[in-house]
């Protein structure tokens, strides 16, 4: 059975700068009528680079919804019809100053399908160089190098929380093993 919702009204509750908020009263399969609480994101980007030893490049950044500190793979915003693999470049050279000399796609993630229309493209970075990083001013974090079977199994004994480090660390390290 095909389970769809169909749009009857659509009101914006908040616009902020980088997402928009509405209340959508939805007609479900069974004819019943209920409001959907939407985030409406314009998306993102996160890159696993690793290099030919092995290491994987890492951030750690304040998370002001959680107040603390997170290690995470670098990963930003998309602007809105942006294409994710230019931004993927952009970001991973404004966080860690590396550029790629080969990269493959890892798909994409719906980052929470039951609120956000996030949707998130990851890719693998390999054939590394260094430059020097240049992070958006109001943007401060750390640059960290671990061994990505390091963060796998940082990621399996629940050491890691962010979603698009996860999903991220795991699709490389399969991909980098040829599986």
């Amino acid at each position: 059975m095909e389970y769809t919702e169909k749009p009857l009204r659509r009101i914006s509750s908040y616009r902020g700068v980088v997402v928009e908020l509405t209340e959508d009263m939805v007609e479900l399969t069974n004819g019943a009528h209920t409001v959907r609480e939407v985030v409406h994101h314009p998306g993102g980007v996160c890159v696993a680079a690793v290099d030919n030893d092995g290491t994987v490049a890492l951030v750690r950044q304040y998370r002001y919804p959680f107040g603390m500190t997170l290690l995470e793979l670098p990963a930003g915003k998309l602007e809105p019809g942006e294409d994710p693999f230019p931004a993927a470049r952009r970001e991973l050279s404004e966080e860690t100053g590396l550029e790629a000399g080969t990269w493959r796609d890892m798909g994409f993630i719906y980052v929470s399908p039951g609120i956000s229309t996030e949707k998130l493209y990851l890719y693998l970075a390999t054939d590394l160089r260094q430059g020097a990083a240049h992070p958006d001013p109001n943007e401060f974090l750390d640059v960290e190098r671990m061994p990505l079977s390091k963060l796998v199994d940082m990621v399996e004994s629940d050491q890691v929380h962010d979603a698009k480090t996860v999903v991220g660390a795991l699709r490389a390290a399969r991909l980098l093993a040829g599986n």
